[in-house]
């Protein structure tokens, strides 16, 4: 049996976007792989740990030799928690839309307590960083109101898709594989919802793909 991480970062529940199309992935995947488990974790509801003071001065403890107070080491065994959640799993699936050109505040916390050297990063003379969550695909479902074509101006504004692409690569995830709901604050209401249902069939192509 395998498990799938399903990453919510909106707060809207059913009425955003980039969760009701990847509903649809968790659906079909659901019915293909029905003995897998499904952990689902919105990061605006999760109890997610403060990376403060004593998280930060526990990271540099460990980074630099030094024994962790009992404040630091409460506070990092916190931070390993969320890092084991994410490491257990064998697939992963995220829904993100785009805030201010980015991603929403909540999901870079969550990321900021994930990648952390010795847990899912290293770093050698030898090779440099490297990943160390390996062998996983990860689906990423983006939604953003305008639309930021490759090679246009506006794309000089997407810091969403790249700063996940690049956060999960550094993690080590090499299959990445995403799908996109532009301009959805453009348009009449029956056209967006076309294009809705056009990349649900996406989502359920790409859930049977990594069923395999």
């Amino acid at each position: 049996m395998s498990k799938l991480l399903y990453i919510q970062s909106s707060p809207r529940g059913g009425r955003s976007k980039s969760i009701s199309v990847a509903d649809v992935f968790v659906e079909e995947y659901r019915r293909l792989r029905p003995s897998d488990s499904i952990d689902t974790l919105n990061v605006f509801t999760a109890d997610l740990p403060a990376f403060d003071g004593p998280a930060v001065q526990a990271k540099y403890n460990i980074l630099h030799g030094r024994p962790q107070g009992p404040d630091d080491l409460r506070a990092w065994k916190a931070v390993e928690a969320v890092i084991e959640r994410f490491k257990a799993a064998d697939r992963y699936l995220l829904a993100v839309p785009m805030w201010n050109f980015g991603i929403p505040y909540r999901l870079k916390h969550y990321l900021d307590l994930l990648i952390q050297p010795g847990y899912t990063f290293g770093v050698s003379p030898e090779k440099g960083y490297f990943g160390m969550v390996t062998g996983k695909p990860l689906v990423v479902v983006y939604a953003r109101g305008g639309e930021y074509p490759a090679g246009s101006p506006s794309a000089a504004y997407d810091m969403q898709k790249p700063y996940v692409e690049l956060a999960f690569h550094f993690m080590g995830f090499t299959d990445i594989r995403s799908i996109v709901f532009e301009a959805t604050l453009q348009g009449s209401p029956k056209e967006i919802e076309a294009r809705k249902k056009t990349l649900m069939q996406e989502a359920r192509h790409l859930a049977a793909a990594i069923s395999v």
